[in-house]
């Protein structure tokens, strides 16, 4: 065989290879176009929809004597749930709300750790000094705004914290 021949052979078979890949890739492409252009036709109403929904104009523009009826806004109300604060130790109470006063004998407090000053308070019994905390008191001695004036405070916490005094107090 010649050299020609052979060239000829090579190339023939390399053309054809190509062509061959070539059709492949035909083939492939067209199958691929005709699996994704069934969901973008332009003739589906929904597509139309959703060009229309688009292109729409944001306003619109009415003549006198024409009435536009908007339609009536609806107001949903949300049921919001009850914060619910974890419940204070009579420390943490006495530090966030007693200290204030209970420190420095303000408005005539006695002062936390003062047995003389709280002698007569405790022999009146915790329960009354309690309710005292809570509702608020005004003696002749001075004023006790309820719950120190921290109406955030649960009944519970206020008596925790009454306690703490006493105990510290006596």
């Amino acid at each position: 065989m010649s050299r020609d021949q052979k060239f000829f052979d090579m190339y023939s078979l390399v053309i054809g290879g190509l062509a061959a890949v070539a059709l492949a890739i035909l083939v492939l492409a067209m199958k691929m176009s005709d699996l994704t252009q069934g969901v973008y036709t332009r003739d589906v109403g929904e597509y139309q929809a959703a060009v229309g929904e688009r292109i729409r104009p944001v306003g619109q523009v009415y003549l006198p004597g024409e009435e536009y009826s908007s339609p009536t806004p609806t107001v949903k109300a949300v049921a919001e749930p009850e914060p619910v604060a974890a419940a204070l130790t009579g420390p943490q109470v006495y530090n966030s709300a007693c200290l204030a006063c209970h420190a420095a004998g303000v408005a005539g407090a006695p002062v936390v750790g003062d047995a003389a000053a709280w002698a007569p308070r405790i022999a009146q019994g915790v329960a009354v000094l309690t309710k005292h905390a809570i509702e608020g008191y005004t003696g002749s001695a001075g004023y006790m705004p309820a719950k120190g004036g921290r109406t955030d405070l649960s009944d519970a916490e206020v008596g925790d914290a009454v306690e703490y005094m006493v105990g510290q107090s006596q």
